[in-house]
């Protein structure tokens, strides 16, 4: 029972993850209908940009653990913010009116582009965290030790998740993202300024994304300039399973996927834990097309 548990962990922490990926592929789906296939490597982008302010400036000594790695967080997601608005505005924006297919191919160039980019900055070889920026200590919930660092990583990652689906759900600009998601003409007949609705999807997905890089970090200590391709993969399965388009489907699909992923590894082989997620993401699929939560397209965001 306690080897159950402490692999439920590992799968939660891990599905968190894939959660916050997949809430950037489905939040730009839901009003573009494009698949943002650059999302991953923007993932990476933020685990590299992680590493280097933590290196050269130090905050979790300056500031202490906790403090230092939330302002580490709010740094990295607003760098990855930029970049995801100038994506957008270079790669996306002009081919707007353009067949759907054009814009595809430009977001598989930008993957190309950034995945390139991180191995010439930083080299092929894998790059390690400093050690010891948040204890790696247990805590005793109800006599299971488990990980400090994957419960804080659950917790961060269900408090960002709530609060965008209470953003988007009970604030101005989410309706405005939800309108435009239903019918950009009719959005922009009421008065919503579409663009700059589509320039917050490309703040909000990105910065998640970049957050999640730096949670691979911190989690595992070593990243790589290829990881953007797994994990995007794995989210955008994530996004599917839980029906693309449909935020809360990317939080349960990415969080189930993890849980999967990791009695899979535990109870059958690890060496088939990815075969085993995509056989249910087939069966799920199969049985439900639109994915376990999917509706309608336009009511998904």
């Amino acid at each position: 029972m306690e080897e159950f548990f402490q692999q439920l962990t590992n799968g939660l922490a891990v599905g968190a993850i894939y959660a916050l990926i997949a809430l950037g592929y489905t939040m730009v789906y839901g009003v573009l209908k494009l698949i943002n296939f650059a999302h991953g490597e923007l993932f990476t982008i933020g685990s590299y940009l992680g590493l280097t302010l933590l290196t050269s400036l130090g905050l979790s000594g300056f500031f202490g653990p906790v403090l230092g790695v939330l302002l580490l967080a709010l740094m990295v997601m607003g760098l990855v913010a930029v970049v995801g608005a100038l994506l957008e505005r270079t790669a996306y924006r002009p081919l707007r009116e353009s067949p759907r297919l054009s814009a595809v191919v430009s977001a598989l160039g930008a993957s190309i582009f950034f995945q390139n980019a991180v191995m010439l900055i930083y080299g092929a070889r894998l790059q390690v965290y400093p050690q010891g920026i948040l204890p790696r200590t247990a805590v005793n919930l109800f006599g299971l030790y488990l990980p400090l660092v994957k419960l804080l990583i659950l917790l961060a990652s269900v408090v960002i998740m709530a609060a965008l689906y209470v953003y988007i759900h009970k604030t101005r600009i989410g309706t405005a993202i939800r309108a435009a998601a239903i019918d950009q003409g009719a959005a922009r007949l009421m008065g919503i300024d579409v663009d700059r609705v589509i320039l917050i999807v490309f703040l909000i997905g990105p910065a998640l994304g970049g957050l999640a890089g730096l949670m691979v970090g911190l989690l595992y200590g070593q990243i790589n300039f290829t990881m953007g391709w797994v994990y995007g993969l794995k989210a955008f399965t994530a996004a599917i399973l839980g029906g693309i388009g449909n935020i809360p489907g990317a939080m349960v699909g990415g969080i189930l996927l993890g849980v999967i992923e990791a009695m899979g590894a535990a109870y059958i082989s690890i060496a088939w834990k990815d075969a085993i997620a995509f056989v249910v993401l087939i069966l799920i699929l199969i049985v439900r097309p639109t994915g376990l939560l999917g509706e309608r397209v336009a009511e998904k965001v």
